[in-house]
């Protein structure tokens, strides 16, 4: 039988691509930098890549990720809510 490939109709974000806008890109990059060096009690998600990865690396993982959270809010109508928690589905 063969292995099932389909995503199951969700939309599969990636990265943030080099192909892709340069300037949106490069003002995610510094959000997140701005955040990084602002924020004073980082989340565990924040404390936990940092003890993984380099600098560099978290800016761009944590620059990614808000570019997740503001497809969601763009692609299913929402407004920002700081205590949203999400659930993955079962």
């Amino acid at each position: 039988m063969p292995a099932q490939t389909g995503t199951g109709g969700k939309v599969r974000l990636l990265g943030i691509s080099k192909r892709g806008d340069t300037y949106l890109r490069t003002l995610l990059t510094h959000g997140a930098r701005s955040v990084l060096m602002h924020t004073k009690e980082p989340g565990k998600w924040l404390q936990d890549i940092g003890k993984r990865r380099p600098p560099n690396v978290v800016v761009v993982a944590l620059a990614n990720k808000i570019a997740r959270t503001i497809w969601a809010l763009l692609a299913h109508d929402q407004k920002y809510d700081k205590e949203h928690v999400s659930l993955r589905p079962a």
